[in-house]
């Protein structure tokens, strides 16, 4: 079984996850749910704020990269645990306003925002756009004239950097469709053009590299190259940056051969390098930014299902249906993610069941894992996955008609409903 100080079993053999029954919370909330542990996302937001402010230096603050997990109880728990926020869509904003979030620590991604995303962040008062290319840049002047303001801005800047992270979140490479590369000059053109735009405010760079990375030290070598670029731009145009975002991308351990992570010691290490390329390249030192999202909320969830069939097939694989699947949990049909899980009710008994556990869509690649070890459920059962907090809700679908999951967070005083879950009726609101 997954091992995490939010797990344990207790006397009834059942899982427990930060300190509450999951057999208990499947029967009160029903199945497929989302199970946030809220204490958990709270202790990780403390550990990137702390370590950031004690070795990065006051004004350097972790954003949460929202993509990872969107809804207002996120965002509420971010403001009120002295979070910024990174969004990359006007979705994503819309959902932060009505969390009541200040918007001045919100930072603006996406490699095309159209005219309506630049209009929308300005008049609600986003902090930053991080920009990506030339044509966003123009279009951000132009909007930001027409609503007699200087835009704060951020360049997204291509390192070069090779994590060795899976190809679909690999983004710091010189041809990645995210940013302006450093080594064919599109970079310092891109420099040039923003402090060229009268309506524009240049603060800084971003970079990001990727995602599942366990070293620090590609975040190192990004910083070498940013900073080196910054150096550089500093010489050229006489323009020193006062923001340096690195990214997000630090990894989570999602099976137990995963390397456990040290966050704040890997802070600690990014820091200690940066403060000194800054010294040996004659630099003020910036305020740094890091974007964890997977990091702050993964492991602070897990997904219950229900067991329908048990189907074996000697001689190949046996199969166990639940009644969720691909669309709260794509990440194994898209990139082959590995999952531990178990089955709740029978926690404390062998995981000697080699199975798939296989999703309920008429899809043959609908699976949340292959050779899997449970304990031989039946039909009933509850099995849980762990590490689901991230990226589930958030790239949730209603393929197959099938409608979304609710979110329960719990924590010590209990449990209660962040998201409802959806009813057939919503998924025909829209249809006329």
């Amino acid at each position: 079984m997954y091992n995490s100080s939010n797990i344990s079993i207790n006397e009834q053999g059942h899982l427990v996850f930060a300190g509450q029954d999951t057999v208990e919370l499947a029967k009160q909330y029903g199945t497929p749910a989302y199970i946030m542990d809220e204490e958990r996302i709270r202790e990780r937001c403390r550990i990137y704020r702390s370590a950031m402010e004690e070795h990065f230096g006051e004004g350097s603050i972790p954003l949460f990269a929202s993509k990872a997990l969107s809804v207002k109880r996120i965002y509420e728990i971010m403001a009120e645990e002295g979070m910024g926020i990174d969004i990359v869509s006007s979705g994503e904003l819309y959902t932060a306003l009505k969390a009541g979030f200040d918007l001045s620590k919100a930072y603006f991604h996406g490699n095309n925002k159209t005219d309506f995303d630049i209009k929308y962040g300005i008049e609600n008062g986003i902090g930053h756009f991080v920009c990506d290319n030339a044509d966003e840049l123009r279009a951000i002047n132009e909007i930001a004239g027409a609503n007699r303001i200087k835009q704060h801005i951020l360049l997204r800047i291509t390192p070069g950097i090779d994590p060795h992270t899976l190809a679909a979140i690999n983004t710091g490479k010189v041809d990645s469709k995210f940013g302006a590369a450093i080594e064919t000059g599109q970079a310092d053109e891109l420099v040039a053009l923003a402090l060229s735009l009268e309506n524009i405010a240049l603060d800084g760079y971003h970079c990001h590299i990727g995602s599942q990375i366990f070293e620090y030290e590609p975040f190192v070598d990004a910083a070498t190259i940013m900073l080196t670029f910054m150096r550089d731009m500093k010489v050229k145009y006489g323009f020193e940056a006062q923001i340096m975002n690195l990214g997000g991308g630090m990894g989570v351990k999602y099976v137990n051969s995963d390397p456990e992570i040290n966050y704040a010691s890997n802070i600690a290490g990014i820091a200690t390098l940066c403060k000194k390329i800054c010294r040996d390249l004659g630099l003020n030192q910036p305020k740094f930014l890091l974007e964890p999202g997977r990091s702050i909320v993964a492991d602070s969830g897990i997904t219950l299902y229900t067991v329908g069939g048990v189907k074996e097939i000697p001689g190949f694989k046996n199969y166990v249906s639940i009644d969720g699947g691909m669309p709260d949990n794509p990440r194994y049909a898209l990139y082959q993610s590995r999952y531990d899980a178990v089955v709740a009710n029978k926690a404390s008994l062998p995981a000697d069941y080699e199975c798939t556990l296989a999703g309920r869509c008429c899809e043959s690649g609908d699976l949340i894992g292959e050779g899997m070890m449970l304990c031989k459920p039946v039909r009933g059962d509850t099995v849980a996955v762990f590490v689901t907090g991230a990226y589930n809700y958030a790239m949730a679908s209603h393929y197959n008609r099938i409608p979304k999951a609710p979110i329960v967070m719990v924590n010590k005083n209990g449990s209660y409903i962040a998201v409802k879950r959806e009813t057939f009726e919503d998924l025909c609101k829209n249809e006329i």
